[in-house]
């Protein structure tokens, strides 16, 4: 039996330089239960680190964490990667790892990287800087991802930088995109170039939360059969009753 799932696959933890620190593993699900989410994606730049105690408290709790990673690629593009299980987004994770230039982080510019355990317990800091590009293209990035089982859809692909659209000027159709996450503060006006109802490439909304209240501040509805990245990739495409149901940003339903 198909059913609608809320879900909100763009959020960081305190693991992000550029989040607050109170994101935690049991703050995230408490805030994703609370604001009713049943699908949630943890999407660090550039590391995985903080996701797997998130996906067992997920689990716990009831809520669906799938594993990704928001991933910078050479072209200062910002790509969410997802996967289907922990075993894949680990591959990946050290994978990025040797790409990313070893470039050692500044706390008191950038902020700090802790990973954590579930309460928020400082396991070790992070010291290489993941506020950078690695060096791989977004041909590669996209190539490697799926060489994993993910899935990539360009972040907030129309905001003013680090996307698809401030970096390139267009959607490269030879990428065979999935999905795109819509920038939220573009929702009232057409992307550069690109008329509303033009996109052929089914498109997403969700939180980017680097703050604890933004969590589920916007999400997309879901019709699945069941929570797992295999189910939203089915409604992507609009495949066996699965799709995109609605946007939802601040309680009002978009585009």
């Amino acid at each position: 039996m198909l059913k609608e799932y809320s879900t909100d696959l763009h959020i960081h933890t305190c693991l992000s330089p550029c989040a607050e620190l109170d994101l935690s593993p049991r703050e995230i699900i408490q805030r994703a239960k609370k604001e009713r989410l049943d699908i949630i994606a943890i999407t660090d730049h550039n590391t995985a680190q903080n996701v797997r105690v998130i996906m067992d408290l997920g689990e716990q709790q009831g809520v669906k964490v799938i594993p990704g990673m928001e991933v910078q690629t050479r072209e200062e593009i910002h790509l969410l990667t997802l996967f289907p299980d922990w075993a894949s987004a680990a591959a990946w994770d050290e994978e990025v790892y040797r790409h990313l230039p070893p470039l050692a982080n500044n706390p008191e510019i950038f902020g700090d990287q802790p990973v954590v355990d579930e309460e928020g317990n400082i396991i070790k800091f992070e010291e290489r800087l993941l506020l950078n590009s690695l060096d791989l293209s977004l041909e590669e990035v996209k190539l490697r991802v799926a060489e994993h089982r993910g899935v990539t859809i360009p972040s907030h692909f129309n905001k003013g930088a680090f996307s698809l659209i401030s970096q390139l000027g267009l959607i490269p159709e030879e990428l065979e995109l999935e999905a795109l996450e819509i920038f939220r503060q573009s929702l009232d006006r057409d992307p550069p170039g690109i008329a509303a109802g033009t996109l052929s490439i089914p498109t997403i909304l969700s939180s980017d939360a680097h703050r604890l209240e933004d969590i589920g501040s916007a999400y997309t509805v879901f019709l699945l059969a069941e929570a797992s990245l295999e189910e939203l990739r089915l409604a992507f495409r609009s495949q066996r009753g699965r799709r995109i149901v609605k946007k939802v940003d601040s309680g009002v339903t978009v585009l």
